[in-house]
Parts: structure tokens; sequence; C-alpha cells
């Protein structure tokens, strides 16, 4: 019998996810497929990327993952490596807003107050800004409507000042985007839920959210999960599961639907024959490979915005006026140019040796895109001014590590799910045996573009007849 062939294409956690699963259901089975990984750059990852330097452990993409979405941690499990998993450090965050920094008010889920007493107490708020987030609970709820912005819902349940203080600058700091253009179904479409069925924003996460267990001898547990000596843990963990059908370093340029299977043609002109085909790269790679088709042509305007990630190793003593917490976010009304910072010696103390600090800071808010392309000693003297206004650092950093990542963080605006949806059905009906996963389509954070790895391995299985 001849081997079907496989092909996934992206080396980052996705495909790496797909790949991985795929090989698992091979050999369990004993099926008779070929399985290739074909990633455009030299290094596996994607944003996933960590660094070793003089003791410190560093990250140049994401530091963690939401250890309540199960997929990451159940990979890990599968790899046999979670015997490394950490827990985040509990500790206060804050934000900066109006030039101070604020207490982040306990009992906020997603910058929504699901506790009055210390949301009535917060000095992020004046007093008519928190009599207007009460309206919530007498405010009817919306008309049904396929979609609407993450701004436009906020403000209209919960007021400006809320929006503007403490969702915004949460939220903007996961999906490097503007409220007023996200989309509230391609991202928090529970809360659109909540809003119809039990009327009040507030009410209906109190009705919804399982009531965190308290015990008087357990300290209260950290929401996030990494590995001891970072993310590229999984990563290598994978890479040495797959090494024998990895090939990097060329990008896929092509892909033909020929009468039988595709033809996939790499930037050296190798042509690769493929049964089935899994595309687990940024949409506008996608949508180049495919350029023949019309209905791809809506991810060709898909946005996506930069951001540079800044990390800064000090010693101790350097830092004169430090914060008693693991990092705080910031108002877009803020005049600041840094978007977060987390004190990574506090949040993650693993990655830090006894007595120094490190620092990590994000720059490239939608409006100030060009700051990611300054040099490096002109991004290190912006966020040192920034830190400066709420700290006292008396020296340059021992080292800095500048990570650029350029149209890296797609933005899922208004209609993002309709247009998905859309996508999917038209390559059911034109391309069979072809699908997709990554960061691009329902969800940037890790468990979410494993979630979309496993589910192209049970759509390849099942097109293929073996699921």
């Amino acid at each position: 019998m001849n081997k079907k062939r496989i092909v996934v294409i992206g080396g980052g956690i996705a495909g790496l996810t797909a790949a991985y699963y795929l090989k698992k259901e091979m050999e369990t089975k004993k099926l008779p497929y070929e399985l290739q990984l074909i990633e455009a750059s030299e290094k596996l990852g994607g944003k996933m990327q960590t660094i070793q330097r003089d003791g410190f452990t560093i990250e140049r993409g994401p530091d963690s993952f939401l250890a309540r979405k199960k997929s990451a941690s159940r990979l890990a499990i599968n790899l046999g490596i979670d015997d490394q998993l950490v827990r985040v450090a509990t500790g206060q965050s804050y934000i900066l807003a109006n030039d101070r920094l604020h207490k982040m008010p306990k009992g906020a889920f997603m910058g929504i107050p699901t506790r009055m007493t210390p949301f009535l107490f917060s000095s992020l708020f004046t007093l008519s800004g928190k009599l207007r987030a009460a309206g919530d609970y007498v405010l009817p709820k919306s008309k049904p409507q396929q979609d609407q912005s993450l701004g436009a819902f906020f403000r209209r349940r919960l007021g400006n000042e809320v929006v503007e203080n403490l969702i915004e600058p949460l939220l903007s700091g996961i999906y490097a985007g503007d409220l007023d253009d996200l989309s509230l179904m391609a991202t928090f479409p529970n809360f659109y839920h909540m809003e119809q069925t039990h009327r009040s924003l507030i009410k209906g996460i109190k009705k919804t959210m399982p009531k965190p267990k308290e015990s008087k001898d357990k300290p209260k547990q950290g929401q996030f999960l990494t590995f001891r000596n970072g993310l590229s843990t999984m990563i290598d963990a994978l890479e040495k599961e797959l090494q024998d059908c990895i090939i990097t370093g060329v990008p896929v340029q092509h892909i033909a639907k020929k009468t039988e299977n595709y033809h996939l043609l790499l930037d050296n002109d190798e042509v690769i024959e493929a049964d089935s085909v899994i595309i687990a790269t940024p949409h506008f790679a996608m949508q180049k490979m495919l350029s023949q088709y019309d209905f791809m042509a809506i991810f060709k305007e898909m946005p996506a915005t930069s951001v540079a990630n800044v990390a800064m190793a000090f010693n101790k003593e350097d830092i004169k006026q430090d914060i008693d917490g693991t990092g705080f976010v910031i108002s877009r009304n803020s005049s600041y140019r840094i978007t977060a910072v987390t004190w990574t010696h506090k949040k993650w103390p693993h990655t830090t040796p006894e007595g120094k600090a490190l620092v990590r800071c994000y720059v490239g808010r939608p409006n100030d895109q060009e700051v990611v392309d300054f040099s490096d000693e002109e991004i290190e003297e912006i966020v040192l001014k920034d830190l400066n206004k709420t700290m006292n650092i008396t020296a340059k950093p021992q080292f800095k590590v500048i990570s650029r990542w350029r149209n890296a963080m797609p933005q899922y605006t208004v209609g993002h799910k309709d247009r998905v949806d859309t996508l999917k059905e038209q390559i059911n009906q034109h391309l069979p045996g072809l699908f997709f996963a990554g960061s691009s389509f329902e969800g940037i954070g890790v468990p979410d573009c494993i979630d979309q790895g496993e589910e192209a391995v049970q759509q390849v299985l099942s097109f293929l007849g073996d699921n």
C-alpha cells in the first residue's frame, strides 16, 4: 500500500502540536502515513523562544500559559516534562493611570469587578466612574447582534472610566490592539452571552464563574505556569520527538490543488506532494501560499501589530525605589511609550540569580509602531526614562535583550469570527484535506494554539478515514 503523506507547514507551537499528535496516532494505530513538517526559518518555536545568559532565564516572547486551559499541561505530561513546570509567584500587580500606580482591584475578572468593596475603595476611579460602572446592575441587555467591538460593549455596560483605566490596559496587554477595533465575538464571546442571559455582566460573572477555594493552610496559587528553564523546554521536547520529519530554513511558496493531491512548491524549487495539509503559519503567509483563491483575499488585509520585548538585568542595589509587586500595565491615556512592565525576578524567582533583578517591558502600541524599529540604544533610553517615572534606577542595565516581533500580533477586528467561519466553508468546498491552525485564527495564547493543532489532527484523520 502506498503511504499517504501529511504535511504540516509552520513550526510554531500550533504546527508542532499537530505534527506531534499526528505522529502519536500513526504509531499507536499503525497508520500507513508519512509525516513532514516544514518551517520557513532555521529555528522552531515561533514566538516561544528562551535564552539563558549569565544565570538568567529570559523569554523573548510569551513567558507562561494559563493553568486553567488544560491542553498545554496535557502536552507537557505527554512529553514527559510536566515535572519541570513552575507556577507563578503570587503578588500585587498594578495599573499605571493618571501618572500613578494603583493596586489592581481584588476580585476583578479581566477587568470586570465581581467584588464591589475593593472596587469602591480603589483609587483608580472617581466617584462618578464608580457610579457609572454600577449602572451595569440596572441597564437592560443589548439587542442581539452578530458582533461589536470590545470597547463599545464594555463602555455600554461599565462606562468609559473603567474601560480606559482597567479593562483596556489588561486586554490590550494580551492582544496588543485597540479595544475599539477588536471583536467581542472572536475574543470574549462568553461576556456577550452572559449579558444576554443574565442582563447584568457583573451578575453573570458571579453566577457562572466558580468560586475560588479558600484555604487557611495553603497560600493562593497563581494562575500561570511555565517551565523551570523557560517555554523553549516544550519546543525542544517536541523537536526531539519529531526530528526525523522536520525540514527547516525553506519556506513554502505556493500550494496547488491537483486531481489526486496537493503540490507544495518550496523556495528551493523542490516540489513536495501531500494528500493532506495543515497550514500553521501567520495569516499573511497562508494567503500568499493560496493567493490564487479569491476567498483568501480577506486575510490579505487583516492587520497585525508589532511589539518589542525588552529584558534588562540589574544588580538589586541599582534599584533604589522598588515596587512591592510583580508588575504593572499602563493606561493608554498615560504619557508612556512602554505598555507593560514585569518584575520577572519577583514573578518568576527561578529566572534570576540571587542579588540580581530582571525587568521585562513591552513597547509598541497600535498608534506607536515606529518605536519597534528604533535602535537598541534608543529603546533602552525610552524604557529607562519611563521606568524612572515610578522608580529610581541608578545604573545602566548589566545587559539587555531586545526582541522585535514585527507584524506578530494578529488583530481580531470586528467580524473576525465570521471571516474565519467563511474561510473554513470555502476551504472545505474547494480544498478538501487542507486545514489551518494558529494564532491568526481562533486564539493567540499558547493553549489556544495547542487546541487548534489538536483539532487539525482530528480533521486530517477524519478526512483520511481513520477517525
